[in-house]
């Protein structure tokens, strides 16, 4: 029997992390997902007792474009999940996948010292990590 080798978290993850405010509106944070090349944004707490939140692509298609909304009067706070789901950057990718599909996240940043260090998507997980490969 194979033993697959260790790979952290912090090796399969995309080091930029791009983050809004909450009273961004939707048009705005899809323009700054847009001029990023992310998939995610993490938005910003509101006061240093806070917790950061996250918004990702598909929070956007649903809060606006299924419900019929228009996009310059959604603000991110409103369709936000918050508190952020975070892994350690030493967290291996076998349970990172497990997490993510656990909790039916496609974005997880990834935390070092309580400063975000990248995101890690399905994609990254899938298509980088090296888990389909011998």
């Amino acid at each position: 029997m194979e033993t697959r080798k260790y790979i952290p978290a912090k090796d399969v993850m995309d080091s930029k992390i791009v983050k809004v405010d909450g009273m961004a509106t939707a048009a705005e944070a899809v323009a700054l997902l847009k001029k990023e090349g992310v998939d995610a944004l993490i938005v910003e707490k509101r006061n240093q007792y806070d917790a950061y939140g996250i918004v990702v692509t598909q929070d956007l298609l649903e809060a606006v474009v299924v419900a019929g909304k228009d996009p310059q009067s959604v603000n991110v706070f409103e369709i936000m999940s918050k508190p952020v789901v975070t892994v350690s950057s030493t967290l291996d990718v076998k349970y990172v996948a497990k997490l993510m599909v656990d909790l039916r996240i496609k974005q997880v940043p990834v935390e070092e010292d309580g400063e975000y260090l990248g995101m890690i998507s399905i994609r990254s997980l899938v298509l980088n990590s090296g888990l389909f490969t011998s």
